[in-house]
């Protein structure tokens, strides 16, 4: 897998038949190491071990409804009252981050109206927070420690 822009994490890896899992600290199992997998666990390791998020916070691959469509967050963020607080949308790192996938979290984005957004690539992320007084998401540089944003 390729290097990505975030620090770097040990991660537990296994082989079953011909293919290469790799664990999932939220889920506690063993996922099938896709692109977009890479990204993601890369994503909960540096929001748990360097932002210092609670794991029993997070859930990955949550359901979602739209428009009586059923939609699945890549991962999701949950205050402390359970309210639904970061969306995050991981994608491939050789997908570019493109309208789609802004429309992508866009559609999340209505579902549960979080305080912030989160799309990367791996390479790229992009991270906004809700404005409540302009009813809008400003874009930030990065995403705050735990402590600072609950």
């Amino acid at each position: 897998m390729e290097i990505l822009n975030f620090p770097e994490f040990r991660f537990d890896f296994k082989k079953q038949e011909d293919k290469i899992l790799i664990y999932d600290i939220i889920r506690k199992k063993h996922v099938i190491l896709t692109p977009e997998e890479w990204v993601r666990q890369h994503l909960v390791h540096f929001l748990i071990f360097k932002k210092f998020f609670p794991k029993s916070l997070m859930k990955v691959e949550s359901g979602l409804n739209y428009h009586k469509k059923q939609k699945r967050a890549d991962l999701i963020i949950y205050n402390d009252s359970g309210v639904p607080f970061i969306i995050a949308e991981c994608k491939s790192p050789k997908s570019i981050i493109n309208q789609n996938a802004l429309f992508q979290i866009g559609v999340y984005q209505k579902s549960i109206s979080p305080k912030y957004l989160i799309v990367t690539n791996g390479i790229t992320h992009f991270m906004w927070r809700k404005n409540n007084d302009l009813s809008r998401y400003d874009q930030i540089p990065e995403i705050p420690e735990w402590d600072y944003i609950s």
